[in-house]
């Protein structure tokens, strides 16, 4: 078991050092937001994360935060405009911040009480937005609860069910 875990580790930590390169080229190349590391890509995937668009709040090691219908945790995003019609992470900058979708245009949410909305992703679906900042997960976080995203590159944040930045 232990090894399992210094195994898993391991794998963290290499998966948030290839996160934490400078502002500069990081070797990743592509659309806007992929070549500035803040989205390098791993040997891990990730789909957008279409929880159907609802929220909720869970409790976590930051305190409560908001999650998606999957129970994932939401992230913002520094580099987004608040209020803004597009998201700024694009190209692979996506793989590891995968958006939260929504079914509709109203999502829906269990004890959020930031203002919810939606903006259009390129490919035509809605990201959900909470009190104007488009949501996210993390390719990093593995299971409910996990919080691994917090702070990456000192622009990537939990939420409070009020829409506010959590650290930072």
């Amino acid at each position: 078991m232990r090894k399992s875990l210094a195994i898993g580790g391991i794998a963290l930590a290499l998966l948030l050092a290839g996160c934490s390169g400078g502002t500069t080229g990081s070797g990743s190349s592509g659309g806007s937001g992929s070549g500035d590391g803040y989205g390098a890509p791993s040997s891990q995937a990730s789909e957008p994360a279409a929880s159907g668009g609802g929220l909720a709040v869970a409790d976590s090691s930051l305190g409560k935060i908001v999650v998606d219908g999957e129970g994932m945790t939401a992230y913002m995003f520094d580099r987004d405009t608040q209020g803004t019609k597009t998201s700024a992470c694009t190209g692979a900058c996506l793989t590891q911040w995968p958006p939260i979708l929504s079914d509709s245009a109203m999502p829906k949410a269990d004890g959020v009480t930031g203002a919810l909305s939606t903006i259009d992703t390129p490919d035509g679906k809605h990201q959900v937005t909470l009190d104007g900042w488009p949501l996210y997960t993390f390719a990093g976080d593995s299971a409910k609860g996990d919080v691994n995203g917090q702070g990456v590159k000192d622009i990537w944040w939990v939420l409070s069910p009020a829409g506010e930045k959590i650290g930072g």
